[in-house]
C-alpha cells in the first residue's frame, strides 16, 4: 500500500514467518530506525524493518543491512530509491506484512512473480508460481463453446466467400434455398452457408464476425 499514513496495525501479524536472529538483532536501540521508507518508481511506501527482514535471503533484507555490496541510493527526503513497478510492489509488501497473497482485479500473477524474483523473496516466488499452475490447469480444463452463424450469399459468391473467411471462421455446412433472382437467361441459385468459430476463455463475451467478405 502506497504511503499515505503510518500504519502501525500492518507492521506486525502472527501469519509471517519467524525472524532470523539476524532480524531480530535489528532494532531502535542499535541505531537503526524502526520505520523504513521506500521509493519504488515514484510512490512512497512506509513499513517497518520488521516486515522487510522476514526473508533473510531477500534484496528488502539486505537493504536493511545496508549491505556494502548493495548499490542502494536516497532521494532527498531519505528514502531509499527502487526502480520498480510500485502497482506489483505493493502485493508483494503485503505478502511480508501478513503472509498471504492478495491480487487486486486486473493484476496478473505473473507481473507479481516477476517482482518476487527481482526481490528474492523465496516463499512468494513459490506461492506464486503454484497459484498459475492452478491457473493454467483450471483454463485447461474448461470446454470449448461454439458459436454459428448463417450466411446468405448467391452462387457466384459462394467460392469467394468460403475461401476470405478469417479470424478462425469454419465453414461446416451448405443449404441450397433455390433461385430468387433470373439475370438474363441464367437463374442465379442463393445458398445459407453455416460456418463456426471456437470461443476460448479470453474470447467470451466478446463479439467476433466473419471477415467482411463472409458476411455477404
Amino acid at each position: 500500500m502506497a504511503e499515505k499514513s503510518p500504519d502501525l496495525s500492518g507492521s506486525v501479524c502472527q501469519r509471517c514467518p519467524a525472524l532470523s536472529p539476524e532480524g531480530r538483532m535489528l532494532s531502535p536501540g542499535i541505531g537503526a530506525s524502526k520505520w523504513v521508507r521506500l521509493n519504488v518508481g515514484g510512490t512512497y511506501f512506509l513499513t517497518t524493518r520488521q516486515t522487510l527482514c522476514r526473508d533473510p535471503k531477500s534484496f528488502l533484507y539486505r537493504l536493511c543491512q545496508a549491505d556494502p555490496d548493495l548499490d542502494s541510493d536516497k532521494d532527498e527526503t531519505g528514502a531509499y530509491l527502487i526502480d520498480r513497478d510500485p502497482t506489483y510492489f505493493g502485493p508483494v509488501l503485503n505478502y511480508l506484512r501478513h503472509g498471504k497473497l492478495v491480487l487486486n482485479r486486473g493484476l496478473a500473477e505473473e507481473g507479481v512473480l516477476e517482482e518476487a524474483e527481482f526481490y528474492n523473496i523465496t516463499c512468494l516466488i513459490k506461492l506464486i508460481k503454484d497459484k498459475i499452475r492452478e491457473r493454467d490447469c483450471r483454463t485447461a480444463q474448461l470446454p470449448v463453446k461454439h458459436v454459428y452463424r448463417v450466411l446468405q450469399c448467391q452462387e457466384e459468391e459462394l467460392t469467394q466467400m468460403v475461401s476470405t473467411m478469417s479470424d478462425g471462421w469454419k465453414f461446416e455446412q451448405l443449404v441450397s434455398i433455390g433461385s430468387s433472382y433470373n439475370y438474363g437467361n441464367e437463374d442465379q441459385a442463393e445458398f445459407l452457408c453455416v460456418v463456426s468459430k471456437e470461443l476460448h476463455n479470453q474470447s467470451y463475451g466478446t463479439s467476433s464476425e466473419p471477415s467482411e467478405k463472409a458476411k455477404r
